[in-house]
């Protein structure tokens, strides 16, 4: 997921995916200790997905704009 794409969404939607993004994460590590996950570097791009959302939602509360 892009910034930009974080960028240009609502409060609302920021904390959908957020919701969405730890949910899948928590699916990934499930897999991983049943040794079901193929592809271990999703995790990895899914907690840089959740770090970028918090940042949007922490500037947004902030009043930051940028």
């Amino acid at each position: 997921m892009k910034y930009e794409e974080i960028k240009n969404s609502s409060k609302d939607e920021l904390i959908r995916k957020n919701g969405d993004l730890r949910a899948e994460l928590f699916g990934l590590h499930v897999k991983n200790k049943t040794a079901q996950l193929e592809n271990k570097s999703r995790i990895r791009l899914v907690r840089r997905d959740i770090a970028r959302v918090q940042t949007r939602l922490t500037k947004l509360s902030d009043g930051k704009q940028s």
